[in-house]
């Protein structure tokens, strides 16, 4: 049965079961909890490794070394832990008398988990790959397969986005692998999810949480920690958030921000007057002369503007672990609206909101950046249009040679041809960008083995 109560209740939300592995459960803590062990899985999995070559939003590395995904999610996660630590502390005063408050120990182990798995479903070329995959469908020559498939099958493909694919990635049993994927605890999988609907839903900007493959993983998830669920109009899957999404999206977008500014004047498409204008503007005047007192002391502009990014970072990351104490209740009850972000103080606000104006205006369509996304969107359109034909027509010679280079966890016999596209969207989306283009340069005759 869904959960019809009006509030969400912190004993069930932590819950260190492992998904497909139930009947294996011991909730006795051993050296290592089970959040912690989600954790270690995820560093050291292939899937988290390949993200070390995949854009985040500038080229892989020359001589100036940019963020990756790789390194994105890690500093995600120090970021998620932090906030989460500082919302578990004033938990624990309120539920003080519970005899379950030694549960919210773990808030910070669960989300740092969640903020390191949270990109594994991107696939390669950063955000222009997921539109890459699902313009494939809806412009491209996969809007020939719309007939055969159900209309929710179609919302999944056209509508292709990196939080499904990454719940996927995470608890789908692929081809000769173990039940639930991962077996990562149900906290940390609800974690992940932040838009817990199907794409039928997905009203704004394309998101959902899961796709039609996954629908009754997500339900199993979600009535096990005890999540409000909301269904749709026409009875469509829909749940409110797990109330540490919120912390893990705050640490994602305090990190992607600020981050892509440091970035960006390191790759002098920002100078260090604009930089040190716009970091030190979350800032009162008091605090502002401090900082410029101590920037006096240091000659190295990218040390001034690392500075500047602590300290942002910082105050963000206190500013959102009070709006989530502030508003738990309705957090719990499925009633908060927007992002923490957006309850935080003006003066932190209205600088968040000056940062994302620069980035759209002087970040995002940097040449560089649209050279990747026009690269990428071409590498994954070709990709796909030869795979999807391979995996239809296996019987064709070239079908044979291509479908031989798929690794066997991705079923490309699968019976059915839904099963068969994402078996396709798998190994795209699992490929790094230098694989991915090696690959296109392969199959164009632009690159052979040395002999």
């Amino acid at each position: 049965m869904s959960n019809t109560t009006n509030m969400m209740q912190w004993d069930r939300l932590i819950c260190d079961k492992r998904f497909g592995l139930e009947d294996y459960h011991n909730p006795k803590r051993g050296f290592r909890s089970d959040f912690q062990r989600d954790y270690d899985r995820l560093v050291f999995s292939s899937p988290f490794r390949r993200l070390q070559n995949k854009t985040q939003v500038f080229p892989l590395p020359g001589s100036v070394f940019v963020h990756n995904r790789l390194t994105h999610s890690m500093e995600v996660a120090c970021v998620g832990r932090s906030l989460a630590n500082e919302v578990s502390m004033g938990l624990r005063d309120k539920y003080a008398t519970q005899p379950w408050v030694n549960k919210l120990d773990a808030i910070d182990e669960i989300v740092a988990a969640a903020c390191l798995a949270h990109d594994l479903g991107n696939p390669p070329f950063g955000h222009s790959g997921e539109k890459a995959i699902s313009t494939f469908f809806s412009e491209g020559a996969g809007k020939d397969l719309k007939s055969e498939l159900t209309a929710e099958q179609w919302n999944d493909l056209t509508q292709f986005e990196g939080n499904a694919n990454a719940f996927r990635l995470l608890t789908h049993q692929f081809k000769g692998r173990r039940p639930g994927g991962f077996a990562m605890t149900y906290s940390t999988l609800a974690s992940i999810v932040k838009y817990p609907y199907e794409s039928s839903l997905a009203v704004k900007a394309n998101k959902f949480g899961f796709f039609t493959s996954e629908k009754e993983s997500f339900i199993k998830v979600a009535q096990e920690v005890g999540l409000i669920s909301q269904p749709g109009p026409n009875g469509e899957v829909r749940y409110m958030r797990h109330p540490l999404v919120y912390l893990v999206e705050a640490a994602d977008d305090i990190c992607y921000e600020v981050m892509d500014i440091e970035d960006a004047h390191k790759l002098k498409i920002l100078t260090t007057t604009e930089v040190i204008s716009l970091l030190t503007s979350f800032f009162d005047d008091e605090r502002k002369a401090h900082m410029h007192e101590v920037m006096e002391n240091v000659a190295d502009p990218n040390e001034k503007v690392s500075y500047l990014r602590s300290s942002v970072i910082g105050t963000l990351v206190h500013q959102c672990a009070l709006a989530f104490i502030a508003h738990e209740e309705e957090i719990l009850c499925g009633r908060f609206e927007g992002s923490l972000l957006d309850h935080i103080p003006a003066l932190q606000r209205e600088g968040y909101s000056r940062c994302n104006d620069l980035s759209w205006e002087k970040i995002y369509r940097a040449s560089e950046v649209v050279d990747i996304e026009l690269a990428g969107n071409r590498i994954i359109t070709f990709l796909m249009e030869k795979l999807i034909h391979a995996v239809r027509y296996p019987q064709l010679n070239y079908s044979h040679l291509l479908l031989s280079k798929v690794p066997q966890q991705y079923d490309v016999n699968a019976p059915t041809l839904f099963g068969k596209i994402q078996a396709v969207i798998d190994h795209v989306s699992g490929m790094t960008d230098v694989y991915a283009l090696d690959l296109y340069r392969k199959l164009n005759g632009m690159s052979l083995p040395a002999v």
